[in-house]
């Protein structure tokens, strides 16, 4: 997509986030583009949305997961095949509780647990280039405070 004036132009803002348990990683199994694949729990902020509050909805609307967000893992810039730039921030968080019966986004498939190794042998099926660079980024032991991220008033 083009912009006859960049006045106009923004990239697409969204927030994912990394949860460990058991030495496996939360993903997401999901339909995008006509294809079955995987991504962190992640999504759009809203308006007037902090970025550390996104990621805590869409974990949960994604998988049924309540997190609690432990740092920040950094920000990401892409572009996608299809023109769209995106500007990922990235948190960690620890699981605190699941709720089972409640129905996930549109689109999701399920919620599962995947080892960084089962992860990195399916990068043919990640939703983006993201996905695995916000992992390994997470698993080289890449974490800032949560006050890297400010929302000011």
């Amino acid at each position: 997509m083009s912009f006859p004036d960049d006045r106009f132009w923004q990239p697409d803002t969204t927030v994912a986030t990394i949860v460990v348990r058991d030495g496996r990683l939360l993903l997401v199994e999901e339909h995008a583009e006509g294809r079955l694949v995987l991504n962190q729990p992640a999504g759009h902020l809203e308006p007037d949305e902090s970025l550390q509050d996104a990621a805590l909805r869409e974990t949960l609307e994604e998988s049924g997961w309540t997190v609690r967000l432990t740092h920040f893992v950094g920000a990401y810039q892409w572009k996608a095949e299809t023109g769209r730039h995106y500007l990922r921030f990235a948190f960690a968080g620890e699981p605190v509780s699941h709720d089972a019966a409640r129905a996930l986004d549109e689109g999701i498939v399920r919620a599962l647990w995947m080892t960084p190794d089962e992860l990195r042998q399916a990068q043919a099926r990640h939703r983006s280039p993201l996905v695995w660079r916000v992992a390994a980024d997470y698993l080289a032991g890449r974490r800032l405070p949560l006050s890297a991220v400010a929302q000011l008033p």
